[in-house]
């Protein structure tokens, strides 16, 4: 396959709904990545509030013969109460999917304490017995921890097939994601990767100037998102990249250069390692708008985007003041505020990054209200 895989959880929506996806559109999508030879897709239940599945059977599915495709699918296990639980939650899937089976299934998001559940739930003997079953042709997880947690998983679960991290050039040496020893430790395991957020939720395509001008004064003919996705593919033990493609010119530009992909030089890698470094000073907050933390907070607080109103605002050093409150004040009008908050902590147990997502709303609430 080539490495370009189609993230399904930040497709086009009509009218910022999250749940109304523009269906239309993302078959122009689709068509446009089929019709170059891509043709990995990934989804899971809580994508799009649990229209992502839907749109891919529209989208997919219901238009192209099963073996042109490839899709993935998660057991979210946050979503899930009870062992028992768990083949109806599956059954479900392949239904809203249209499809037999799945080429690839992942338990999502493990981490220390979900690695804890799982084991409760046989989650990982509940995947391998649909895979005898041929309900599955392959079984992996994704994965959210140290590399200490994750080492703990392959070695108690030789058998599984792959594993999903979180590998960008912003986080390679990072001290809380440490994708690099994670990516490490997938390899002493002889675990092929699947990488996920490789332009960090969009926060390695709107970068601070300075790192823009560095990387466009090295090639100035790619996008910064280009540098992002080949940091990632250039790996020799990744073998997909997914990218979570929102309109047509995202697309356009992936396929330009994941069509007939060039890893990067080392003079590349050097360039990138420099642009880290002017990024990783700029970023107040490292939120990748995956949108974990808001599907179970209990006052809809629009966390996501009220981070991505503060971090433009202390990239520019506080000179956008006004406009941060104007910015802040119409995601207000139709979410929970960031005074909202009730501190009952689901937020920060749901999210990958490990952001104190109370403090921070504390500093949102107190700057732009």
């Amino acid at each position: 396959m080539k490495k370009l895989g189609f993230g399904l959880m930040r497709l086009p929506v009509i009218n910022g709904d999250s749940k109304a996806i523009d269906i239309p559109t993302v078959k122009k999508m689709v068509d446009k990545f089929m019709e170059n030879g891509f043709t990995y897709f990934d989804t899971a239940a809580p994508y799009h509030n649990g229209m992502s599945e839907n749109a891919f059977r529209e989208a997919v599915s219901e238009r192209y013969p099963r073996d042109s495709y490839t899709i993935t699918d998660k057991l979210s296990l946050f979503m899930i109460n009870s062992a028992d639980e768990i083949p109806a939650f599956f059954d479900r899937q392949l239904q809203k999917l249209g499809v037999d089976y799945l080429d690839y299934y992942l338990l999502h998001s493990l981490n220390r304490s979900t690695f804890e559940k799982a084991e409760s739930f046989k989650a990982f003997e509940f995947a391998f017995r649909k895979k005898s079953e041929g309900k599955i042709k392959h079984v992996g997880f994704s994965f959210h921890d140290s590399p200490e947690v994750l080492d703990r998983i392959l070695t108690a679960h030789p058998e599984v097939e792959y594993v999903q991290l979180q590998i960008n050039y912003l986080d390679w040496e990072d001290k809380n994601i440490q994708s690099r020893r994670c990516y490490e430790t997938a390899v002493k395991h002889g675990k092929p990767v699947i990488v996920m957020e490789p332009v960090k939720g969009g926060a390695l395509v709107n970068i601070p100037k300075a790192a823009s001008e560095l990387l466009k004064s090295t090639n100035p003919d790619i996008s910064v998102a280009s540098w992002a996705i080949r940091f990632a593919a250039s790996l020799d033990n990744v073998f997909m990249v997914l990218s979570g493609m929102s309109n047509e010119a995202q697309i356009d530009d992936n396929l330009s250069y994941m069509k007939d992909f060039s890893p990067l030089s080392e003079s590349e890698k050097q360039t990138v390692t420099e642009a880290a470094d002017i990024i990783r000073n700029s970023i107040a907050i490292p939120c990748t708008s995956c949108r974990y933390c808001v599907d179970g907070c209990p006052k809809k607080i629009a966390i996501p985007d009220y981070f991505r109103v503060y971090n433009e605002f202390r990239r520019f050093e506080g000179s956008r003041l006004g406009n941060a409150k104007n910015d802040y004040k119409n995601i207000a009008k139709n979410n929970g505020k960031a005074s909202d908050c009730i501190k009952c902590g689901l937020c920060e147990k749901s999210c990958p990054q490990n952001i104190s997502i109370r403090k921070y709303l504390e500093e949102i609430a107190d700057k732009f209200e």
